[in-house]
């Protein structure tokens, strides 16, 4: 079983930069893929990025390309989304997944979510 706590949202302008980190409890997520989505109000969840259980192979929305970036720290068991040049229809909820068939489709452990705001 694997838990997934996120942590970094906040509110900030647009432009702005924000960190999210993804903490996940078990031993066994260093060998998951992990993600990120995000929910905005009114609106479905959408994937944001993904990232394979070694760091090497990245993947993002057509949306965030070139201003997000994720990473992990297996050592640390935590995901990490680097978000710049924010934007307000970059306001969501944002939720940390993981794979632990790494396929990239079969997100089992979803976190709890963490707001981000950005105002214009």
């Amino acid at each position: 079983q694997v838990q997934l706590v996120e942590s970094g949202g906040g509110l900030v302008q647009a432009g702005d930069s924000l960190r999210l980190s993804c903490a996940a409890s078990g031993r066994t997520f260093s060998r998951y893929s992990a993600a990120w989505f995000r929910q905005a109000p009114g609106k479905e969840r959408e994937f944001v990025a993904a990232i394979g259980w070694s760091g090497t192979n990245t993947y993002y929305a057509d949306s965030v390309k070139g201003r997000f970036t994720i990473s992990r720290d297996n050592a640390k068991n935590t995901v990490y989304l680097q978000m710049n040049s924010l934007k307000p229809e970059d306001t969501a909820v944002y939720y940390c997944a993981a794979d632990p068939t790494n396929s990239d489709s079969e997100w089992h452990y979803w976190g709890q979510g963490t707001q981000v705001t950005v105002s214009s």
